[in-house]
């Protein structure tokens, strides 16, 4: 494929099934990602893939610029294998940094932007990345300053900074691509040539009812392959437009949005924060054809006025995920916003969608149903005995696939205990199965909650809220919210002689931990009712939440 004819991507419409091959008699999914980039940037030089303000880069450019970085990381010792953190907004160095450090052979590690310092500690404490980028400049926040205020410990890790310049030992990002100036581009590009698509890609962090994070380890090919499948679902098309407003971080916005721009040879449109208007002045200005989104920023562009100043005839696809959604909403995006809305349930675990709504799907199948399985992935409904269900009785969903990750960063315990013998995903959501492979979630057997789409996880919020020296014991559980979907809530008891102040733990949790962590409600009582086991009596806890005190954080 030259590029004076560039012709269609060479991914767009591929056929997944095992053993196909493109034009060249490639697999399709032996790749990794720094090389579809490079592959796609021969086929489409001049094409924007990245666009992040007033910066735009090419295909080209951003292949350049690649590897410099990936030159940068050699130099400063990153071997195949090793880690490389990325703890900042959504931005085009956040991509660029990512993608170079991948070329030099390391595994991304994508940090949450929101967390706090004791949190980003402990998770390269535990990940020991061999360089983390980050920032001094979003929203007014200097991340390797809380991130160093938060330990006495010397964290044996190199930051560079993205967006400024270097301070305190850190490199700023020009000075650190300098530093990659002796490394040959040949040999650059022979590391980048040598990584097998078998090699982890990525490790998205997670959680679970340990209350730790825990690092989801996938390989370039199982994402090339499970997103390829996702792309052709959806009848995605060749030279797509993406927003990314969804954080780089998450499974969602880095794949869904930026490697699905690389698959089709089209552009991902960053965007670091939401705001509606601008959001639909980008959807006009940039021709946005695909739109991935949680229900509340689905929700918010829908009620901004200036949705219907700005020409939003673009936009083909919606894929609206992350929470319950109102069948409302769903036939307001489909009559107003978009010519089809699809919904979705997955897992980072599972590298992409377990399933997804088929085209011309009905509102109703959109907002009740969680889509039909894809592709490639075998699902199963079973009992607590472990027996499947008939079909429409719930059950925990266990699915299988060759996209299922290869395990959890440094964890084998908690590996084998989500993957069984004969490699079935033990997923920890209660869902049924009907006849014609559509899934619905009905509870969850993990006592997750999700607020405005980020997942929230009790034993992780517990965690943090008992390191307040008046709290004893806490127990937390998830709460409706018209706006997020579900909020936290905590019930706290003090430690003797010790007053808790609920508005205090509030404010003290604001400067502890993510916001979407945050209880929306705080409880303080005597004791926590317990079982004979002595476990928390969550629905006893559940039945008090009228009566509750409400604090509401900042957001």
């Amino acid at each position: 494929m030259s590029a004076a004819d560039p012709g269609p991507s060479v991914y767009v419409g591929a056929d997944t099934r095992a053993g196909a091959r493109d034009p060249d008699g490639d697999v399709l999914w032996d790749i990794t990602f720094p090389r579809l980039v490079a592959r796609q940037a021969q086929a489409f030089p001049s094409r924007e893939l990245v666009v992040d303000g007033e910066r735009r880069l090419s295909y080209a450019d951003f292949e350049a610029q690649m590897t410099r970085v990936a030159k940068a990381a050699m130099a400063l010792g990153v071997e195949p294998g090793d880690r490389v953190a990325v703890w900042a907004p959504n931005s085009a160095e956040w991509v660029v940094a990512a993608l170079g450090a991948s070329a030099a052979g390391a595994a991304i590690l994508p940090m949450n932007s929101r967390f706090k310092g004791v949190e980003a500690v402990e998770v390269i404490e535990r990940a020991r990345p061999r360089l983390l980028f980050t920032t001094r400049r979003f929203l007014a926040t200097d991340y390797p300053a809380m991130l160093r205020a938060a330990t006495t410990r010397e964290l044996a890790v190199r930051i560079v900074i993205l967006d400024s310049t270097g301070e305190d030992g850190d490199l700023g990002f020009e000075e650190f691509l300098d530093v990659g100036n002796d490394v040959p581009v040949d040999e650059a590009l022979e590391r980048r040539d040598a990584i097998p698509s078998g090699a982890v890609s990525d490790i998205i962090l997670t959680s679970g009812t340990t209350g730790s994070p825990k690092g989801v380890m996938t390989t370039h090919g199982q994402n090339v392959l499970a997103w390829l499948r996702y792309i052709n679902h959806l009848g995605l098309r060749s030279g797509e437009r993406i927003n990314v407003t969804l954080p780089f971080f998450h499974n969602f916005g880095l794949k869904a949005g930026f490697l699905n721009a690389v698959l089709l040879g089209g552009a991902c449109v960053c965007d670091a924060t939401f705001d509606p208007a601008r959001l639909a002045r980008l959807v006009e200005t940039e021709r946005i054809s695909f739109l991935p989104g949680t229900p509340t920023l689905f929700a918010g562009l829908l009620a901004s006025p200036a949705r219907h100043e700005a020409d939003l005839s673009s936009l083909r696809n919606c894929l609206v995920a992350g929470s319950m959604i109102p069948v409302e909403l769903v036939a307001q995006m489909q009559a107003e916003l978009c010519e089809q809305v699809i919904t979705g349930y997955g897992l980072s675990e599972l590298a992409a969608a377990i399933s997804l709504t088929p085209r011309g799907a009905p509102a109703h199948r959109v907002a009740e149903w969680s889509g039909r399985v894809v592709e490639g992935v075998e699902v199963r409904v079973v009992g607590d005995d472990g027996v499947d269900v008939p079909r429409g009785q719930p059950g925990e969903i266990l699915a299988r696939s060759d996209c299922v990750m290869v395990g959890y960063m440094d964890n084998a315990a908690a590996t084998a205990e989500a993957i069984d013998a004969d490699g079935w995903l033990h997923t920890g959501d209660i869902g049924i199965l009907d006849d014609e492979d559509y899934i619905r979630i009905t509870d969850r057997k993990k006592d997750m909650f999700i607020v405005g789409g980020f997942n929230a996880f009790p034993a992780e919020i517990e965690r943090l809220l008992l390191r307040h020296p008046a709290i004893a014991q806490v127990a937390v559980l998830g709460m409706p919210d018209e706006r997020l979907g579900e909020v936290g809530a905590a019930f706290v008891v003090a430690e003797p002689g010790v007053a808790a102040d609920a508005a205090e733990i509030i404010e003290w949790s604001r400067q502890n931990m993510s916001n979407f962590k945050v209880p929306r409600r705080v409880v303080v009582l005597d004791e926590l009712p317990m079982n004979a086991s002595m476990k928390v009596i969550k629905s006893e806890l559940r039945s008090r939440l009228g009566s509750a005190p409400v604090e509401t954080p900042r957001t």
